[in-house]
């Protein structure tokens, strides 16, 4: 069984029925719509298909297909905007009895490529926003509710003015029904969808359109094409609905332009074409056009018009180009012209062509001309082939092949010049004054005898210059007049019929060297020196062809002594040294180079400069007393100069001396010398040339005398000794030991007060004892050795320190039973002038050893974190800057008890109506002190003693009905070691809150657990108030004590 879409016409079907022979064919259309089959007899009939009861199902499919994604809404409204179509839009469907001839053919589905160009066409405008956006989203929440109870429904559109390519389609604003009642809208509420298929009611749709218009054209159909179109409407607030489907089916058509036509043979005479069929697009092609323009480039002319598709055009000319064109006819008309095409009958091989002409001939070319081969065509378009290797003959070619070789034909190019002649060689032995070269004819003489040969030569150094030295037909030349040790270069060239070779390869060739001339004489450089001379000379004016590369320099005393070698190499000056000032020598020089050394130069003579004089003898030296000496020396060679002075130089160290005397006496007497020192001592002589070297270095040492003056003396610190004295009445010193003087001190002098002396030993620190408090001093000290005594030193000025002060009178003022504050002196608490006296407070610790607890100016102390009812024990010294005074006697000061610690709110139980138990929780004996306890209440404002005793309890009987009551309750410590047993007590503990209520049946707990809740509650509250003051107290008190260290005691 076979089922068709709609896609097939009237006429594709009746065909396909008769071809099918008694087959049943089953066609899908569209419910409601008529269906028309027109037989070839004419009969028409009508089918009718029933309404289908299932459209909601077919409606829901639809819908489905339908909700397509918003971004393939956004792509297509952009490739509208582009205005992209697709060619294959244009081409309508093959004919149904073609597609039938496949066994396995199979028709479009609904995303067939008909329906991609009829976007591009459409006016779209999308309204909203897309699905994804956030608009979208948060829109979609909203109205959801909305689209449930609201309905919307669309008509079904109509299609009219149907054309083979367009159609208009048009349809009704929806109508939204809500709760029963029918409302309509505005065109500018809703966005229209419109879609079409082409492969049936159940083949997949493309949507084509999308905006607000209520009439569109679609264009861009496939002629005789059936068609299935739907609109969808859809606002933001209603659900989106479909409408029903609409069929149409678009007119017929002329054909497509058929493809151009192809050429299968061809020959002299004849072309034999074939072509095939366009789409028919609706109508059966009868007949086809084919035109040609008769091989002229004219107009157009009719050669072929019938039904069938191939075609001979004969009596053609050979060799000539036909354009051809073609065209389609149907019932409804003429389609349009294929492509123009062009092709070439066959043609004949070209007659041989004449033997090619000379026209001009070089030395490497020539130039040829030949005619066309006489016979052929004149409209052949034929190309020549020349062969000078193997044939040397002229071929002509066309299309149809090669022509046959042309006369054989000899021409000859002119001579060319020769080649270059070989290198020269030399022939023979170089000489210094002359050479033999010989050389070889060029290989290529170009085509004639070579006439004439060219010698040239140029000096390597001469900038490249050639100058001819020989010109004939021989093949060998001797170069003379050349200069020895000279490079030269030569290269051959030759002549002929052809002209003039390039020139050879040059070679170069040097003449034999010789021994350099004669230098000139060497002249002074400068001045002489008394044992030097610098001598400069200049290269010889003949360099014997080699380069100088050494000289040789001769000198002699005098004309009887023999001359001697004094430098040899390539420098162009020499100093000659270790010359005797006032003489004369005698120097004479030599060039060299690789051959030899040359002839001497002429005699040069220079006298030496006078010269400093000789070095000096060791000096004699006599030491007249311990600090002064006298230093005589010897005059020594002055070498050509009277000496004008002498020179002394003088010192303790021998490299480290200094002139102490010039002049031109021979002897000095040096004064202000050390005692048992050595000193060193050398003499330098000077003339006119100059300053002599110095003499030998002679040493002396002076005898021993008396020390010398103590240098350094200075007053000690306290932090510089070992044991610190009382500088109240003491004064230490220490000096520096002097030199000695060659004698060992074995004592010092000390001098102070009213020239008060004091010896000690060899010690250089000394304490001044027995000496008054805050007075000056002056000292000065002497250093005593076996030969006498020393001078006194400068004197120091020295005052001794005031008496520290006595302790202070040490008394407590308040007692704690955790902490003592001490009293001392008379004066404020904190200190409030600069550099005050000291206090230094003690403490005995447990071990018998007293502690520094206190440090400082201040008269007062707070001795915290000590234990109750315990003695300590105390003392104090004052120190300022005269010292550490003495400690006071030791004071001892007790702690007091402490009372006992604060209890906690005591619990009431109520046991009767009006009777009531109060308990606490009670405390362990504090050494051996028994607690007692006090309760109190109240039950207004002021609280009543109601119990004292030791016990922790107490029950209260008789209480008042519906009235408040508030206990409290404190511990105290019975002192028995004291006299009369005091008692202590500590602070009163949280009250405890209760009321006095008539008992219902039931639990008797049940209304003293509500008070005692209540009175918890109260406690907490309490506790929270004391910790919250207790903090506010603890951070104004920092504050304070910061503000005092800061602005009152720094």
């Amino acid at each position: 069984m076979c089922v068709w879409d709609m896609e097939l016409t009237v006429t594709d079907i009746f065909r396909i029925w008769r071809g099918l022979c008694n087959q049943v064919i089953l066609v899908q259309v569209n419910p409601g719509e008529t269906f028309t089959i027109t037989t070839e007899d004419g009969h028409i009939q009508c089918i009718q298909e029933p309404r289908s009861h299932g459209r909601t199902n077919f409606i829901q499919r639809d819908e489905r297909s339908l909700k397509m994604p918003e971004h393939f809404k956004k792509k297509l409204k952009d490739r509208q905007a582009s205005g992209h179509t697709n060619n294959k839009l244009n081409s309508p469907p093959s004919s149904p009895h073609k597609v039938l001839n496949s066994s396995n053919a199979t028709i479009p589905n609904g995303n067939g490529k008909g329906q991609q160009g009829a976007v591009g066409a459409l006016k779209q405008k999308q309204i909203g926003k897309t699905k994804g956006s956030p608009e979208a989203e948060m829109g979609e929440s909203d109205t959801e509710s909305r689209k449930c109870d609201t309905h919307l429904s669309i008509g079904k559109p109509v299609v009219s003015d149907i054309q083979a390519r367009s159609a208009v389609l048009s349809w009704n604003l929806p109508v939204s029904s809500q709760n029963g009642e029918s409302h309509s809208h505005s065109p500018a509420a809703f966005t229209f969808e419109v879609a079409i298929s082409n492969s049936g009611k159940n083949g997949k749709f493309k949507s084509v359109y999308v905006g607000e218009e209520l009439t569109i054209t679609l264009p861009d159909l496939r002629p005789a094409t059936d068609y299935h179109a739907r609109v969808s409407a859809s606002s933001s607030s209603i659900k989106e609905t479909i409408s029903e489907l609409v069929s149409f089916t678009t007119e017929s058509c002329e054909p497509d332009c058929p493809a151009a036509p192809k050429l299968i043979n061809r020959t002299k005479n004849s072309l034999s074409l074939q072509w095939k069929s366009s789409n028919d697009n609706g109508s059966k092609i009868t007949n086809f056009l084919l035109e040609w323009d008769e091989g002229k480039n004219g107009p157009f002319k009719e050669c072929y018009y019938g039904h069938l598709k191939q075609y001979k055009l004969t009596k053609l000319t050979p060799s000539t180009r036909y354009s051809l064109r073609l065209a389609a006819k149907n019932d409804i008309g003429m389609s349009g012209f294929s492509e123009t095409v062009t092709f070439g009958t066959a043609g004949v091989v070209p007659p041989a062509p004449a033997p090619p002409a000379l026209l001009e001939a070089g030395v490497t070319w020539m130039a040829l001309a030949w005619s066309p081969p006489a016979g052929g065509a004149l409209d052949d378009s034929l190309t020549y082939s020349l062969d000078m290797e193997e044939e040397g003959s002229l071929f002509a070619y066309n299309s149809e092949g090669k022509s046959s070789p042309s006369e054989v034909v000899e021409h000859s190019t002119k001579p060319d010049r020769p080649g270059a002649p070989s290198k020269p060689v030399v022939k023979g032995k170089i000489h210094p004054h002359s050479v033999r070269v010989t050389w070889e004819p060029p290989k290529d003489n170009g085509g004639s005898d070579i006439s004439k040969y060219f010698l040239e030569i140029s000096e390597a150094s001469a900038g490249g210059r050639w100058e001819p030295i020989y010109s004939g037909a021989q093949r060998e030349h001797v170069c003379d007049h050349l200069r020895p040790g000279t490079s030269y270069r030569l290269r051959v060239s030759c002549a002929s019929k052809g002209g003039d070779s390039q020139a050879s390869d040059v070679t170069t060739v040097t003449t034999a060297a010789v021994p350099p001339g004669p230098c000139p004489a060497p002249a002074l450089v400068g001045k002489a020196k008394p044992k030097e001379i610098t001598l400069q000379w200049g290269p010889p004016a003949v360099d014997g062809g080699s380069e100088v590369t050494e000289y040789l320099l001769e000198m002699a005393s005098s004309e009887q002594d023999e001359r001697r070698m004094v430098y040899q190499g390539p420098a162009a000056e020499f100093g000659v040294t270790n010359l005797l000032p006032g003489r004369t020598y005698s120097f004479w020089l030599r060039a060299g180079n690789k051959v030899g050394f040359g002839p001497h130069s002429e005699k040069a003579e220079f006298c030496t400069a006078p010269g400093p004089p000789e070095q000096c003898c060791k000096p004699l030296i006599t030491c007249k007393s311990a600090t002064c000496a006298v230093v005589s020396w010897e005059s020594p060679a002055c070498n050509g100069a009277e000496i004008t002075e002498y020179r002394l130089d003088w010192g303790q160290v021998e490299g480290s001396m200094h002139i102490i005397y010039t002049g031109p006496c021979q002897s000095y007497e040096v004064k202000g010398l050390t005692p048992a020192t050595t000193y060193y001592c050398r003499v330098q002589a000077v003339n006119v040339a100059g300053a002599g070297l110095f003499g030998d270095t002679g040493v002396v040492t002076t005898p021993p005398s008396v020390p010398a003056a103590v240098a350094v003396l200075h007053l000690l610190e306290e932090d510089q000794m070992e044991i610190s004295p009382p500088f109240s009445t003491c004064l230490a010193i220490q000096w520096e030991e002097p030199c000695c003087h060659g004698a060992e001190i074995t004592g010092y002098n000390i001098e102070y007060g009213e020239k008060q002396l004091v010896t000690v030993g060899r010690n250089t620190t000394h304490v001044l004892e027995n000496l008054l408090p805050d007075t000056l001093y002056r000292i000065r000290v002497q250093a005593i050795n076996s030969l006498g005594v020393g001078p006194f030193s400068h004197s120091m000025k020295a005052k001794t320190k005031p008496l520290p002060p006595d302790p202070p009178h040490l008394e407590c003022v308040v007692f704690s039973y955790q902490s003592l504050k001490l009293k001392w002196g008379e004066g404020p608490s904190r200190a409030l002038i600069p550099n005050p006296t000291q206090f230094n407070l003690q403490m005995e610790d447990r071990f018998g050893r007293f502690v520094t607890v206190y440090n400082g100016p201040c008269h007062t102390y707070k001795v915290q974190r000590l234990s109750e009812s315990t003695t300590y024990h105390f003392r104090i010294q004052a120190y300022n800057d005269a010292g550490e005074g003495a400690f006071s006697e030791v004071c001892a000061f007790t702690t007091t008890k402490s009372p006992p610690a604060p209890l906690k709110a005591p619990k009431v139980i109520q046991l009767e109506e009006n009777t009531f138990e109060i308990t606490w929780e009670p405390l362990q004996p504090m050494k051996g002190d028994s607690i007692v306890y006090i309760l109190q209440l109240a039950a207004g404002r002021e609280f009543d003693q109601v119990y004292k005793g030791p016990e922790p309890w107490f029950r209260l009987p008789a209480a008042q009905m519906n009235c408040e009551y508030r206990a409290r309750v404190c511990a105290g410590r019975q002192c028995h070691d004291l006299p009369g047993c005091p008692e202590l007590y500590g602070p009163y503990s949280p009250s405890a809150v209760f009321c006095c209520q008539r008992r219902e049946p039931g639990p008797a707990a049940a209304p003293a657990g509500a008070e005692l809740a209540q009175s918890g509650k109260r406690l907490h509250e309490e506790r929270v108030i004391a910790i919250a003051l207790l903090c506010g107290f603890a951070v104004v008190a920092i504050l304070f004590a910061v503000v005092i260290q800061y602005f009152v005691i720094k």
